[in-house]
């Protein structure tokens, strides 16, 4: 069986990867902040540390995904639901990182809607991925 992935998902599947780069650099960013080096308070680091790692885990989560709707043979509309899973590795992230910005603050700001915005695109997509590749299998069962 020869699996071929929709060649707009293998691009987006590559521009993926390359974000690892960035995410790499969030970690140097966050030795900076454990040395001592760079002042943020308790909740900055806390959500600088959630964010980079929520970036990582759903980055390789998303391309798990494409990866299985591909080899499963799910439909291309069900591979396209894992872009929604490397959007929510935009959103999350972002969430966790821009709601903390400014001097010393107390609570996450409104930027906190990234995350939860990013939560319900990771839950509608993995839905869908889910279905898709439980589809594809009892599809190929007969």
């Amino acid at each position: 069986m020869e699996v071929i992935m929709d060649p707009v998902l293998t691009i987006i599947a590559g521009a993926a990867i390359l974000t690892v780069i960035g995410i790499m650099s969030g970690g140097t960013f966050l030795l900076r902040i454990a040395a001592g080096g760079t002042p943020f308070n308790g909740l900055q680091k806390t959500f600088f540390r959630a964010g980079h790692a929520h970036a990582g885990v759903l980055v390789i989560l998303g391309l798990v995904s494409l990866l299985l709707t591909s080899a499963a043979g799910t439909a291309v509309v069900w591979q396209w639901a894992s872009v929604g899973v490397l959007a929510s590795a935009i959103l999350i992230p972002g969430g966790f990182f821009l709601s903390v910005l400014g001097r010393d603050p107390e609570r996450p700001g409104r930027a906190i809607a990234l995350l939860w915005t990013g939560v319900v695109v990771l839950a509608a997509s993995l839905l869908a991925v889910g279905v898709g590749v439980i589809a594809a299998g009892v599809s190929a069962l007969g």
